[in-house]
């Protein structure tokens, strides 16, 4: 493809035949030249003459190329067929002086060779009158030189009586400009001794005569704040400090407090950090003194003042100063004269009954939250009562338990467990590959716990030395006690052995089949997988190595696949006939109910007669 497009010639094919198979095979190979390459890689297959033709003209694009020749392409047709029937005429008239101009031309220069058509087409294509604007389509001008072209230079008129307007007039307000009023907070509020007991009477000109009083938020609370450029400080009420449960901290710098002259001075000696909003764009935080006050909860002074660059109008006693590309203006409430006498508080309406179920219940966060905001709190607090469940044998039990004491021995027999209906076998996928795992590295602490545990299983009889194929390494793991359970890493040989399907019960389902029972017994057995035989001729597959060598187990050991669905097969056939009667089994647990002392001893007495027959073995 790249030698395809490297020798691609024009030839006797129009343009448009050529401008697609180079696009076709620009597309087919990966050329990273730049626009101009492409144009001079394009210009270069054309026809010698419509090269020539283009030499004048500078395209930047392969499209602007391929217009530039098909525009000289239809030119050279037209110019063709214009000269064809010029010669024409000629011949059926007479022409005297151009036939003896030629002539006189032919004598002249006889080594000369007579041009080609084409080229003959060319110079009368390239002449003036054979000349076609690329932008009106007409003849004998360029595109340069086209009337019709419109003109990008800078005119200047004269203009009279024209309204001229600003841009900045016709463009939206800015949110820059937009003062948004802000009055105080709303809800419930805090309430403070007045400093003054004097009634005021209300006065049309509450403005000229009161300093500047709203609300603000505080910790989800809506406090009122003075603000007050007679205040060198910013203070807050020791009461509101203790409501609201604000953190106190010593002052750095502590210092005396004084109002109107220097009988009335109070020490200033700790702090706060004090975190208030006015809705709905203003949320500051700011440290004040804490001092006894009782005109407002939040005392703002000239720090604060100064700090956020305030503008204070006298007349209309607002704030104003801009937060966070926001302009707002504080709006003061105006304060109601108080009644000369208190009324009597009145009993609240009793609560009108409705059908909803009321919720009593409180959450810790929240029981705390209005804990710290009020300061005193009654909670009822449900407590369950423990009824311990008596463990103690009934004496009507004793006899039994001794009479099949044999079922309960301290260490299980040095032998192996009889061969049952069903051992645990092991069958492996058809053509898979056998493992072959060396063993665990381990100190020689763990070495020799290992040597122990196995030495014991050989005594036991649950394990004798291996010749297999296959093999899988040894570990210990620590139990809760301190002391070290010797596992086997059967994941390899498991990945090869194929599953069987048997049900495993769930605890939802068993306990369901209890009931009413009042009377439990429950038996659990003594290390139960050791109990189950491995099917002969499977024990190759179960071979685990360790340090001192290659051991098979005789008996099931954890960890091989299918284990539980075996496990529970033995349970369920050993005692099925009391299964859901008064008989529930998971795995090693036995659990025995009853509705009565009597029928439970029974009970108890028919499953030890069924593990004393299978040989099955369960904890003292």
């Amino acid at each position: 493809m790249y030698t395809r497009l490297q020798n691609l010639r024009q030839g006797s094919r129009s343009v448009d035949e050529y401008a697609e198979e180079f696009s076709l095979l620009l597309t087919r190979n990966e050329i990273n030249d730049s626009k101009v390459q492409l144009v001079s890689r394009f210009i270069g297959g054309l026809r010698q003459q419509l090269q020539t033709a283009m030499a004048q003209f500078d395209p930047s694009t392969v499209g602007e190329a391929h217009m530039c020749a098909l525009s000289f392409e239809q030119q050279s047709r037209s110019s063709t067929w214009n000269t064809q029937s010029n010669r024409t005429r000629d011949q059926s008239g007479t022409n005297a002086p151009s036939t003896a101009t030629k002539d006189a031309s032919d004598t002249a220069n006889p080594s000369t060779k007579p041009s080609t058509q084409e080229e003959q087409t060319l110079r009368r294509s390239t002449r003036p009158n054979a000349l076609r604007c690329y932008s009106c389509g007409e003849h004998r001008h360029r595109q340069t030189a086209c009337p019709h072209a419109t003109r990008r230079g800078l005119v200047a008129e004269d203009v009279h009586d024209q309204d001229v307007y600003d841009s900045q007039e016709e463009e939206e307000p800015n949110d820059e400009d937009i003062i948004i009023p802000t009055t105080g907070d709303m809800g419930h509020m805090l309430v403070l001794r007045r400093s003054c007991i004097t009634p005021r009477k209300n006065n049309d000109q509450w403005l000229r005569t009161n300093i500047f009083r709203s609300t603000c938020t505080i910790n989800d609370r809506v406090r009122s704040f003075t603000i007050d450029s007679g205040s060198c400080r910013k203070v807050i009420s020791e009461e509101a400090v203790t409501k609201v449960g604000l953190l106190r901290e010593n002052h750095p710098t502590p210092y005396m407090l004084g109002w109107l002259n220097d009988s009335a001075t109070v020490r200033i000696s700790q702090r706060t950090l004090v975190s208030f909003s006015i809705v709905p764009y203003y949320t500051d935080r700011i440290y004040c003194d804490i001092a006894p006050m009782d005109i407002s909860h939040l005392l703002l002074g000239r720090p604060w003042e100064f700090d956020r660059n305030i503008l204070h109008n006298g007349a209309d006693n607002t704030y104003q100063f801009t937060w966070n590309s926001h302009k707002i203006l504080l709006l003061p409430s105006k304060e109601l004269a108080p009644p000369l006498s208190p009324k009597p508080a009145k009993s609240p309406p009793p609560p009108e009954p409705t059908n909803a179920k009321s919720n009593l219940l409180c959450s810790y966060s929240k029981f705390f939250s209005e804990l710290r905001m009020e300061g005193r709190a009654f909670a009822l607090i449900l407590t369950t009562v423990d009824h311990a469940i008596t463990s103690q044998l009934s004496p009507s039990l004793s006899p039994i338990l001794k009479e099949f004491n044999d079922v309960f021995p301290p260490e299980l027999p040095t032998e192996l467990p009889p061969l049952r209906d069903i051992q645990h076998q092991i069958d492996l996928v058809p053509g898979s590959t056998l493992p072959h795992r060396p063993h665990y590295r381990m100190s020689p602490l763990e070495h020799e716990e290992l040597r122990r545990q196995v030495e014991d299983l050989l005594r036991k009889g649950h394990i004798r030395e291996s010749l297999s194929a296959c093999a899988v390494p040894a570990l210990l793991i620590p139990k809760k006690d301190g002391t070290w359970r010797m596992c086997v890493d059967s994941r390899a040989i498991n990945k090869i052995t194929i599953r069987y399907r048997f049900p495993i019960p769930h605890l939802d389902d068993l306990l369901y089949q209890i009931g009413t029972s009042k009377i439990f017994s429950k038996i659990d057995l003594k290390s139960g997988y050791h109990q189950i035989r491995i099917r002969p001729g499977d024990e190759w597959e179960t071979a685990f190595k360790t340090r001192e060598g290659l051991f098979e187990w005789l008996v099931m050991s954890f960890g091989l696949s299918n284990a539980p669905s075996t496990f529970m097969r033995v349970m369920n056939q050993a005692l099925r006939p009391f299964i859901g009667r008064f008989v529930v089994v998971y795995f090693d647990d036995i659990l025995i109910f009853s509705s009565s002392a009597a029928d439970h001893a029974n009970h108890l007495r028919q499953v030890l007669q069924v593990l004393r027959a299978d040989k099955l073995f369960a904890k003292p």
